[in-house]
Formats: C-alpha cells, sequence, structure tokens
C-alpha cells in the first residue's frame, strides 16, 4: 500500500507500568517513576496543546500504599485534550514493571474492551519502554491500529553493563527479565511503523547491539529529541526563589562563613547506582582545589533525615546514601548538602538561585540514553558537566559544557574545576532555547501522518515465543 496515514485526531500513549497521575505523585522516586514519566506526560501535554485528543493508558492499581492510582480516570488541571485512564489488570498491589510482563495480554484486552464501550478507538498508538512496545504489537493484531515505539533504553545494554561490573547472570536474569524484555523490543522494532531515538548516538549505536534484530539505517528509524518545559525551566525570577533561597541560606547556616558564598556543584538524579553518585562525592574529597572552591549539593526526593533514613533501610537508595554519608562524614554540614526537592517548580527555582553563584549541574551516570536534566538545568542558567557516554555527548556537541569520564574521578574533579572558574553560563542558555515539547510532539505527528501504511501480517509464531516467555512467571 503506498497510502499515508492522515487525520490524526486522536492518540492513544501505551505505559503499562508508569504510573501517571495529576500531581506527579512519587515522581524520581522510584525506577518505575524516572525520566520516561515526565517525557510522556510533557509530549502528551504538548500534542494536547496542538489539538489531539490524548490518551496515557496506564494501571489501575488498588494498593493501599499507593492511592493516587486507584480512580479508573485522572487528568492533568492545564491539559484539558489529555486524560489518564487506567486499566485493571495484574491484580491489586503495585507492582515493578518487571513483574508485569505476565499480565500484558491482559492489559491489551482492557484497553481493547475500553475502547471498545466508548464506540471509537484512536488513529495511531505511541508506545513506551517495552513493556509498552509489545502491548502496541498484541493490540495491532487486534484492530490493525499502527503505533510507533520509544524505547527509552534498551535491556540489552544494562545486561551487558551489569554483567560487566561482576553481576551474576542468573541473579540479574531473575530481578529484571531481560529474556522476556529483549524479545518484546524485537517484537516492537519489528511492527512499529516507526521508532523513535533520541540522538543519532542511540539509533546508531544502541540499537547496532547483536541482541536487536533490526537495521538502524532505516527510514523507519527517527531522531526527534525530546524537550523542556520552559513554562516551568527558565531564569525568570518567581515568588518561591525568595523562599528557595532562604530554604538555602537554612541549609548552610552552620557551615564556616567563608563557605556559605560558594558556588555549587549539583547533582539531582535519581539515587540509583548507574547515576554514579558516589564518583562525584569522591572527586569533591580528594581535590583540595574544587573542595575550596565549591559547595557540592546533592537533591534527593521525600527525605529529610539522611542518615535516619540510610541506616534504617535495606535499599538501593539508602545503601548509596549510607556509603556516601560513610566517606564524606566530616563535610557532611560544611561542604556537602543535602536539599528535600519535592516537585518540578521547586526544582527549578533551586536551580536559579544556585545559577546566580555561578553554579556547576553534573550528571556523571555510567551510562545517560539521553540527558533532560541537562537542558532543564542550562534552561535555569547552571553550567554543565555531564558523562561522555550516551546521549550528552550529542547535547553538548558545541562546546556548552564539558564531558568527563564516568569512570575517572581525576577527570571528574578536573572538569568540575574548570567549570566552576572558567565557563560562563551563555552557551548552557542559548543551549536549552534549542529544545521544547512542542517541537517534539510536531515531529511525532508529523511521521504519523507521512509514515507509509504497512502490511502488518503479524506471525503469530513470534507472539507465541512471547507467551513461552512470560508463562514461567505465572
Amino acid at each position: 500500500m503506498n497510502n499515508n496515514i492522515r487525520g490524526i485526531t486522536h492518540i492513544a500513549f501505551f505505559n503499562p507500568q508508569a504510573n501517571f497521575d495529576r500531581n506527579d505523585s512519587h515522581l524520581a522516586e522510584h525506577p518505575d517513576f524516572g525520566g520516561q514519566l515526565v517525557y510522556v506526560k510533557e509530549l502528551a501535554k504538548a500534542m494536547g496543546e496542538l489539538g489531539i485528543q490524548v490518551d496515557i493508558i496506564t494501571r489501575l492499581i488498588n494498593d493501599e500504599k499507593w492511592r493516587e492510582f486507584s480512580e479508573q480516570f485522572d487528568f492533568y488541571p492545564d491539559a484539558p485534550n489529555v486524560r489518564i485512564v487506567r486499566i485493571p489488570f495484574a491484580g491489586n498491589q503495585f507492582l515493578r514493571k518487571e513483574d508485569l510482563w505476565d499480565y500484558l495480554p491482559e492489559y491489551v484486552d482492557g484497553i481493547y474492551r475500553f475502547y471498545e464501550s466508548e464506540g471509537s478507538f484512536p488513529e495511531f498508538v505511541t508506545t513506551h519502554y517495552g513493556d509498552g512496545g509489545v502491548s502496541g504489537v498484541l493490540f495491532m493484531k487486534r484492530t490493525t491500529i499502527p503505533f510507533s515505539f520509544t524505547a527509552h533504553s534498551l535491556g540489552a545494554w544494562k545486561r551487558d553493563k551489569l554483567i560487566a561490573i561482576g553481576c551474576d547472570e542468573e541473579e540479574i536474569e531473575k530481578k529484571y527479565k531481560f529474556s522476556i524484555r529483549t524479545c518484546a523490543e524485537n517484537l516492537a522494532l519489528k511492527y512499529a511503523s516507526f521508532v523513535v531515538c533520541s540522538t543519532t548516538q542511540e539509533r546508531y549505536e544502541q540499537y547496532s547491539h547483536k541482541a536487536y534484530m533490526c537495521n538502524p539505517y532505516d527510514d523507519k528509524f527517527k531522531v526527534i529529541p525530546p524537550g523542556i518545559n520552559h513554562k516551568i525551566f527558565n531564569t525568570r525570577e518567581s515568588e518561591i526563589d525568595l523562599l528557595m533561597e532562604k530554604y538555602i541560606e537554612e541549609k548552610l547556616s552552620k557551615a564556616p562563613l567563608n563557605r556559605q558564598r560558594l558556588p555549587f556543584v549539583l547533582m539531582s538524579s535519581r539515587i540509583d547506582k548507574k547515576k554514579n553518585h558516589i564518583s562525584v562525592v569522591k572527586a569533591f574529597l580528594n581535590d583540595e582545589q574544587l573542595l575550596s572552591s565549591a559547595n557540592l549539593f546533592i537533591i534527593l526526593r521525600g527525605i529529610d533525615d539522611i542518615e535516619k533514613f540510610a541506616y534504617e533501610n535495606d535499599t538501593e537508595e539508602a545503601r548509596i546514601l549510607k556509603e556516601i554519608i560513610d566517606i564524606a562524614k566530616a563535610e557532611i554540614g560544611r561542604s556537602i548538602f543535602f536539599a528535600n526537592i519535592s516537585d518540578q517548580i521547586t526544582l527549578a527555582s533551586f536551580y536559579r538561585v544556585c545559577a546566580k553563584r555561578g553554579s556547576v549541574f553534573v550528571l556523571p551516570a555510567t551510562y545517560e540514553p539521553f540527558g533532560l536534566a541537562i537542558i532543564e538545568a542550562a534552561a535555569c542558567g547552571l553550567k554543565l558537566v555531564a558523562t561522555k557516554n550516551g546521549g550528552p555527548v550529542e547535547i553538548l556537541s558545541g562546546g556548552e559544557g564539558l564531558l568527563i569520564d564516568p569512570d575517572d574521578i581525576k577527570d571528574i574533579s578536573s572538569k568540575l574545576y574548570i567549570s566552576l572558574t572558567q565557563f560562563t553560563n551563555e552557551k548552557s542558555l542559548l543551549l536549552a532555547n534549542r529544545y521544547s515539547w512542542k517541537n517534539t510532539a510536531f515531529a511525532y505527528l508529523q511521521n504519523m501522518m507521512n509514515c507509509p501504511v504497512r502490511e502488518q501480517n503479524i506471525d503469530d509464531r513470534e507472539i507465541e515465543t512471547f507467551y513461552r516467555l512470560i508463562k514461567p512467571i505465572q
């Protein structure tokens, strides 16, 4: 067929495990509430502003600890064309995304029944992460409705990195279900109308992994950078900034007077081993020149008493914080500080106040698929230092910031000091202007309308392979 898809007015986003709600509850507190959630929410809202009716199809949970996700419908107050639709499947309790694979056919059945009850279906589906991708395959087999696939990250690369640092293959397979995830990703890659990559590096390097049966040089691969919310992340002063200045002053009140006006090195990633906070802490402590030139601020969410949390919990986040406390105890409250930042508006205010001091934002992850946080920080006037592994290489290709080897403590400390003492934020601000969700939404819609309608005869044997992999989980 040479026809094109036309007349896109209604789009569904498939996100079985990303638990959306109007208040962004638990955002960045848990691996299932990370950057992918922000990406989908902002893209959906941008499409809504262009007049598209958008449904974010996720999971209904009746769990006392997760009450925010117990109603069938939800919404964002500033996005009248976007609704959150929660499908009941996989029981009532909250489950990690890795524990939902077995229930995805139930998820897709629920979506089909929902739209059947409404009397109309979306013209196009955009799917996210491997579980959303394979759900798009199953839904298309039932309805012929085409879909796009945005992986955000690929399971085979995560598996390789975990093995490289000495993790047991059987243990990580049991925890992360990589065989299922890779199968799901391959199905999504094969049957998607187009595949969205955030950078050319992601397109040509990530999808060249031997685990994936695809050709990244195929025209179905589209490079569409994500955007940022410029209504939130900007350099315009707001009333909250005065409160933020007082909050920061209070945090610094017990520090020596000569340290209270120093600029900051900031980290605001989720506390996760791959985000590599510990390397920046070591770089900061082991370089006298850097230590005397700045304070280190580590941004958390929902944690006020760091020591209590670290020593009374047995989670990855607690273990990482305990390691930081153990090696930096003498400097905590003197040159190393923690901020409890609960939402994006407050985070942007924190960035703006710190930018006035000439502060530096650092993203030291061992690998970062894109690096949206870099652009958000840049939009608020912060200088930039980021990992050389992944998307930041492309984001900072014009010299807007410095790239570091996340495994090299001396390289990290050196680049942080150079950024603090020799860089301005002019290029950071120019960088931020290049990224907007409106541009991202336009690119998605253009590809939806112009991509060829493919004859998609889904091979039942491939679906059965996926079913055989998920059955042992039952």
